[in-house]
C-alpha cells in the first residue's frame, strides 16, 4: 500500500478533508522562508483536531534542536521532515530529543546526490525530491524517475516533486516509493488546496496501492523501526 502525505497544509478544512479521504499524513511547513509556512499556533490548533485520523509532519530547513524540540512539543508533530543541510548526527539527536520520527529530505539530480542520502541510513524515511537552484522543494518540478528508480537502499523512500493528480499513479510506476508526498499540485494557491484535487490524487494513490512494497499494514502507520533502524537512533 503506498501511503500519501498532503504538505504545506495551513488551514484546518483543508486537513480534515485530507484526514478524511485517507491521507496517512499532512505537513506542516515551519520555516519562515516558505510560501506555504505555516504558523506554529494554527498548526497546534489544526493538530488537535485530526491527530487520531493522520500522521502529523513538521517540515523544518536547518533549525537548531530547541527549535525542532519546541515545535515537537507545542503542535504534537509524529515526525520531523528535515529539508535543509542537516547532518546524520543532527537527524538521530533531534529523534531523541523529541521521540518523533525522521524524514531527511534530499534534493536529487544525480547518483551522487542518491548515495550521498545513503549517509542518512539511521532515520525513519527518505524523501526524493526534486532540484532547483536556490530551492527547498515546493517547486512544482518534476524529478527525473528513471534515476529514482536505481535508488537501492533499506530506508524506504517518499517520492516528491511536481506531483499531481494526473501522474502520481506513473510516478509510483516508475519508482516503487513507500509512499508519495505532494503540495503544489494539489492547490489552486499557495496554501491553499484545491478539495477535488486532492480527492483525485488520493483516489490515484489508492489505484496504485496494491503494487507497492511497504511495509507495515495499517495506512496510518510509519514503517517499522526494523524496516529502516534500531529504534534507540531512529525514533
Amino acid at each position: 500500500m503506498t501511503r500519501a502525505k498532503i504538505c504545506g497544509i495551513t488551514r484546518l478544512e483543508d486537513a480534515e478533508h485530507a484526514a478524511e479521504h485517507g491521507a496517512w499524513a499532512i505537513g506542516f511547513i515551519l520555516w519562515p522562508g516558505s510560501k506555504r509556512a505555516c504558523e506554529p499556533a494554527m498548526a497546534a490548533a489544526i493538530a488537535r483536531r485530526v491527530r487520531r485520523r493522520v500522521q502529523l509532519v513538521g517540515v523544518f530547513v536547518n533549525p537548531t534542536l530547541d527549535e525542532v524540540a519546541h515545535a515537537a512539543d507545542a503542535i504534537g508533530l509524529t515526525h520531523l521532515q528535515l529539508h535543509g543541510d542537516e547532518g546524520p548526527s543532527f537527524c538521530t539527536a533531534a529523534a531523541r530529543r523529541t521521540g518523533c520520527r525522521v524524514i531527511k529530505a534530499g534534493q536529487v539530480r544525480s547518483a551522487a546526490d542518491l548515495r550521498d542520502l545513503e549517509r542518512f541510513r539511521l532515520v525513519d524515511l527518505h524523501l526524493l525530491d526534486s532540484w532547483a537552484e536556490g530551492e527547498r522543494g515546493g517547486t512544482g518540478r518534476t524529478g527525473d524517475w528513471r534515476l529514482l528508480a536505481q535508488r537501492r537502499s533499506k530506508v524506504p523512500a517518499l517520492l516528491s516533486g511536481g506531483l499531481t493528480p494526473e501522474n502520481v499513479e506513473a510516478g509510483i510506476a516508475a519508482v516503487n516509493p513507500w509512499g508519495v508526498d505532494v503540495a503544489s499540485g494539489v492547490e489552486s494557491a499557495p496554501g491553499v488546496k484545491d478539495p477535488a484535487r486532492v480527492e483525485a490524487f488520493l483516489a490515484a494513490v489508492r489505484g496504485r496501492g496494491d503494487d507497492g512494497d511497504a511495509p507495515g499494514d495499517d495506512e496510518n502507520e510509519s514503517p517499522p523501526a526494523d524496516a529502516t533502524a534500531p529504534a534507540a537512533d531512529a525514533a
